[in-house]
């Protein structure tokens, strides 16, 4: 974004106490130029942004110059708000990141147990003598998601806490990242399970990583100003910034 930084005007700022000012570019004016044409049709037509392209690589296939990266931002609000899409393996690396437990699917109707099996609590297999922290639960689906501080969790054993005599039956174990967010119909319509039974077979499992992709995926369609208009527009921008 350094090209669109580079049209404000430099005005003098004296921070706080300081008996100096310092020189900074202007960023608090607003020009409404690119508002003014972003939804007119005329002026811009859609774009799907392909994997693994970035940003000064789209300005230069459309623009020949990669100086007019920062008119995609101005343009499409999501990319503004959201960032610019990233690669199928970079969205693997954030789901992982951002969603890095472990999660325990149960049978077992967790909202009979009241007093325990909550946030933050520490759970024990009984088998396997691994040991966890409830980091949060999602009722509607089976799920606790943990934090493993030690061992190995086992599908079939039981869970339980020290002084407890109820115990929670592990159904499946995956890594957070790829267990369900939800579950839609063929229509894609998400659907309620019970959470003791679990989803029928025509129910479609989606998970976190799926959802973050589909979420990557929905930045790739992006408005982008015409070749022949990105001049006057750009230059037409540069000028109200200045004015």
């Amino acid at each position: 974004m350094s090209n669109y930084f580079q049209y404000f005007p430099r005005s003098f700022y004296r921070f706080g106490n300081e008996t100096t000012s310092d020189i900074f570019q202007n960023i608090t004016i607003y020009a409404d130029v690119v508002d003014q044409v972003k939804d007119n049709t005329t002026v811009y037509f859609d774009y799907y942004i392909q994997e693994g392209e970035r940003p000064d690589q789209t300005s230069f296939n459309l623009y020949g110059n990669t100086n007019f990266h920062w008119t995609f931002y101005l343009m499409n609000n999501k990319l503004r708000e959201q960032g610019w899409p990233l690669s199928r393996s970079n969205v693997l690396r954030y789901a992982q990141k951002k969603y890095p437990n472990k999660t325990i699917t149960t049978r077992t109707r967790l909202t009979s147990l009241t007093g325990f099996f909550k946030t933050g609590d520490i759970i024990e297999g009984r088998d396997s003598g691994a040991t966890a922290k409830i980091e949060h639960r999602h009722l509607d689906l089976g799920q606790l998601v943990v934090n493993v501080t030690s061992g190995t969790f086992q599908v079939g054993e039981l869970l339980q806490m020290a002084g407890t005599s109820d115990t929670v039956l592990i159904h499946s174990i995956s890594d957070e990242h790829l267990s369900a967010h939800h579950y839609e119909d063929a229509s894609k319509v998400i659907t309620d399970i019970d959470p003791t039974v679990g989803p029928g077979g025509l129910l479609n499992e989606v998970t976190y990583l799926d959802r973050a992709h589909s979420e990557n995926d929905n930045l790739k369609l992006i408005r982008v100003i015409k070749p022949s208009l990105i001049t006057d527009v750009v230059n037409s921008f540069r000028e109200a910034v200045n004015e």
